[in-house]
């Protein structure tokens, strides 16, 4: 199986990548990972995202289509991969048809905003532990206190309700047009999600299924 993940930020779409990824015994592949890993393994292609980076400059999409290009390539990819976060545009879909990378299935887990803005403005993150909960589906024992190691809880940054409608603002302008990139391919599958995540996952599975 060759799966790209669609979804805002919030969907819930990492989550239920990790988990066919485990069920299919195929690799996740986000951008970021790759990115750094390159940068690590100090590779030509690495090196070129470095010299962008170091200069604050986003990695223009020649680059990232072919770090993701080459991590395909490797062996664990074989018997098929997950990409999580790319394409984020249709010129890096169309770069990735272009060098004949294409998916079985594109599934787009749709979730209303204000859905994701409850769902991240509710989040809670201990700062010692990295351990996460939300205010309504997963509290705390303890109001504001992690229950593995006792240290405050926080709310980070980019769950902030204001920034989280940003953030929105940018998939709906610039991701979601990739719905209909995939669909006149005949590549899109729709999943509504849900509130708990095997229910979702429930739903995944059938559409992914039903399209093999």
């Amino acid at each position: 199986m060759k799966i790209i993940f669609l979804g805002a930020p919030g969907a819930g779409k990492g989550t239920q990548a990790e988990i066919f990824s485990e069920r299919y015994g195929i690799p996740t592949i986000s951008t970021g990972a790759i990115i750094r890993q390159a940068v690590r393994d100090g590779t030509p292609t690495g090196l070129a995202a470095k010299s962008y980076m170091d200069r604050g400059a986003l990695v223009p999409d020649d680059v990232v289509v072919e770090l993701i290009r080459e991590r395909l390539a490797e062996p664990d990819c074989r018997n098929g991969f997950i990409l999580d976060g790319f394409p984020r545009t249709v010129p890096q879909a169309e770069a990735l048809d272009r060098m004949g990378i294409r998916p079985d299935a594109v599934l787009s887990l749709d979730v209303p905003d204000d859905v994701i803005v409850a769902r991240m403005s509710g989040r809670r993150v201990c700062g010692a532990c990295g351990a996460t909960y939300h205010v309504t589906s997963k509290p705390p024992r303890v109001e504001g206190k992690c229950d593995k190691c006792c240290a405050d809880l926080t709310v980070r940054p980019d769950d902030d309700p204001a920034v989280v409608l940003d953030r929105l603002s940018v998939y709906h302008s610039t991701t979601e047009p990739l719905k209909g990139f995939y669909e006149k391919l005949g590549l899109l599958v729709s999943v509504t999600g849900q509130d708990t995540v095997e229910a979702t996952t429930e739903l995944v599975l059938a559409a992914l299924e039903a399209n093999a």
